[in-house]
């Protein structure tokens, strides 16, 4: 989720994302932002308007500021509670005074600055001269992005020097033809994007070293050295438009989307007692209001930024000016005049895309190196840190390749610390397919006093609501079920265990039972195939062996886990893997290649649809074969493509991987050995 002020008129970016369904116009009254009746009469905007698209699954918060500098107070505000500004430059008259004090006021709050040259399809338009007024006035660091091929009525293509590609629109705009840059144009778009590449290494060292290398930076890292530029205002990135005819809103939006900082990269905001306020939905609740309206047939309205924490209607909190409590009422996520109700609003960071394990070379700095991680997440929460006991690694996410990147960078360089990456293990589960019966003794004899403990148990696979079980014919010999006691425990990892205790005849004494199902625990946690844990079992105990003095808990817990894993293999075991929805936003040209690479990652495709004007391809697809996806579809569509996973089941893995899963497993323990 993004934050953005913007300096011009965004019914484009609204069409373009679905929000309304025909272009407004000012010179026909309807447009979004401009809903004020004296808005709507003098034909510009006289009040900043906060709106929300989604785009290839983010969400931009956006809020239309005023461009007369009459009306500068509304863009004040508005970028006290932005992370992004996007001034817009007239193409007929270049930067104007009103231009250059919104410049000036991002300035003063260190907020990042796009120049987005509009109406380049006027006669008197002169991209060139635009761009020498623009380093001029605001320095070196304007650097465009973007160069229209030819202005005036002629108007209709860019040479984009980041993706270097040709993009081209019919006479009514929207979707753009992409194509190779021409002959006549490769030369100067080669020399513009030499431009660009110096300008996004020169905000990262690691960057900055690799330019002098190789005087080259791949798409990903140019992406990231400008996403750096931008937050310490070292590169302003020029983009090219033509908001009438609908042309270059979309590779706007993409960029935004994909490239601009995020809330997190940003520097921390400070309250009014002075105390940092990181934007995270686990922190304390704290809100920042910057604007109030009073609106026909609804009366106060108040706007807020949740800096941090969730908000929900209802809830107390403190004025920090008056310490007085205040209430808050109905709660709206804002879309212009129109408002959605809402039920919370939380501070939100994006979802992780790109995962490593990650070790120190010497184990000895482990701990060391775990206090550099949690300090490096305090800077930037986006790089998120798990110690997973099933795994038995640390694993770090990221939003990236090139961000789990940087951060390695930093801990060799920065701490002195040494560490490597590996591929994080996959969270499998195992379960059993039918009944099996084992037996095992525990007997040890060591001079005084010894081991002993004899169990007999069934296992079975479970369901919710099967009923209990009242025989088992096994090999031909019936087994009759006498339940005396039954726990259905819900396992932390998913699944259950029930454990019945069906002993008769006292053949087990009672007090026994409790070490058996820790026994039995202690293989559910590490499963008898591959480590992983077990899930979906019933286990019944229905005969045993106790001796009246060398029988103790320690003896039952080893013949219990002995014995269910000796059933647990005869069981048809199955490994299972985690399987994930997958969404993919993808523009139509790329639609071929990204569902082939899909499908030699074992992915189920489950339907496609148009989204805003992208293609939206859904997927269910095992997680071990998203291990590298944010690289791949990185190349396969030039960084056009985006995507998002959520957790959906576990499913039976083919049993060619089954059993390299086991004979992998088989050599670890050998190893450890």
């Amino acid at each position: 989720m993004y934050t953005l002020a913007t300096f011009f008129e965004n019914k484009h970016l609204k069409y373009e994302a679905g929000i309304i369904k025909r272009r407004g116009t000012v010179e026909g009254k309807n447009t979004m932002s401009d809903y004020f009746p004296v808005e709507q009469e003098y034909g510009y905007s006289v009040f900043s308007t906060v709106f929300h698209v989604e785009w290839n699954n983010k969400k931009l918060n956006i809020i239309d500021c005023p461009g007369s500098d009459d009306f500068v107070g509304g863009s004040i505000t508005a970028m006290n509670v932005t992370d992004q500004a996007v001034i817009l430059i007239n193409g007929q008259y270049g930067p104007e005074v009103g231009t250059m004090n919104a410049f000036r006021n991002t300035e003063k709050l260190k907020k990042p600055v796009i120049f987005l040259v509009n109406q380049l399809d006027r006669d008197n338009c002169d991209f060139d001269q635009i761009l020498n007024n623009l380093k001029e006035v605001y320095g070196p660091n304007c650097v465009p992005v973007q160069y229209p091929i030819q202005t005036g009525a002629g108007f209709n293509s860019v040479i984009d020097v980041l993706l270097m590609k040709k993009y081209s629109w019919k006479p009514e705009g929207g979707a753009p033809i992409i194509e190779d840059i021409p002959a006549d144009q490769l030369e100067k778009a080669k020399e513009w994007k030499a431009a660009l590449v110096e300008a996004a290494a020169a905000g990262d060292d690691t960057l900055m070293e690799k330019f002098f290398e190789s005087e080259d930076l791949s798409e990903d890292e140019m992406r990231e050295g400008i996403r750096k530029g931008l937050v310490t205002r070292s590169i302003f990135p020029v983009f090219c438009v033509c908001a009438g005819r609908d042309m270059g809103v979309r590779r706007l939006m993409e960029f935004l989307g994909n490239v601009v900082p995020f809330v997190s990269e940003m520097p921390v905001i400070k309250n009014a007692a002075g105390k940092e306020v990181p934007a995270d939905a686990n922190g304390p609740e704290s809100l920042y209001f910057f604007k109030t309206g009073v609106e026909p047939h609804i009366g106060e309205v108040q706007y807020f930024k949740v800096m941090s924490g969730v908000v929900k209607s209802g809830d107390d909190l403190t004025n920090a000016d008056r310490g007085s409590k205040e209430r808050m009422g109905t709660l709206y996520a804002c879309a212009g005049a129109n408002r959605i109700q809402v039920d919370e609003l939380r501070a939100k960071y994006p979802n992780s895309k790109f995962s490593r394990a990650i070790k120190a070379v010497n184990e000895a700095e482990t701990e060391k190196m775990m206090a550099a991680l949690q300090k490096m997440r305090q800077e930037d929460p986006t790089w998120v840190v798990e110690q997973s006991k099933e795994l038995r690694q640390i694993i770090v996410h990221g939003q990236g390749e090139f961000h789990l990147r940087t951060l390695k960078w930093r801990m060799e360089n920065n701490e002195k610390i040494q560490v490597e990456y590996q591929e994080p293990k996959i969270p499998y589960r195992e379960t059993i397919t039918k009944m099996a019966r084992a037996d095992y003794r525990h007997k040890k004899q060591s001079g005084g006093a010894g081991q002993f403990g004899e169990v007999h148990l069934i296992v079975e696979p479970y369901t919710d609501g099967m009923p209990d079980p009242t025989s088992f014919t096994i090999n031909g010999q019936e087994f009759k079920m006498n339940i005396k006691s039954k726990e259905e425990k819900d396992l932390e990892w998913g699944g259950k265990l029930v454990f019945i205790n069906s002993v008769v005849g006292g053949a087990i004494d009672m007090r026994f039972m409790p070490a058996i199902l820790k026994g039995i625990m202690e293989r559910m946690e590490q499963g008898p195939l591959t480590g992983s844990y077990a899930r979906d079992v019933r286990v019944i105990v229905y005969d045993g062996k106790m001796h009246p003095v060398d029988s103790n808990e320690l003896s039952f817990m080893l013949a219990a886990r002995n014995a269910f894993s000796a059933a647990f293999k005869e069981a048809g075991p199955k490994v299972l893997e985690p399987i994930y929805d997958l969404e993919v936003l993808v523009p139509g040209d790329y639609m071929g290649d990204v569902m082939s690479d899909l499908q030699g990652r074992r992915a189920i495709i489950m339907g496609m649809d148009s989204e805003a004007g992208y293609q939206k391809l859904s997927a269910k697809i095992p997680l071990k074969e998203l291990a590298s996806y944010s690289i791949a579809l990185s190349s396969l569509t030039g960084g056009r493509a985006s995507f998002t996973t959520q957790f959906s089941s576990y499913e039976l893995v083919p049993n060619d991987i089954q059993q390299a899963l086991i004979k992998e497993h088989e050599a670890e323990m050998k190893e450890e050995d």
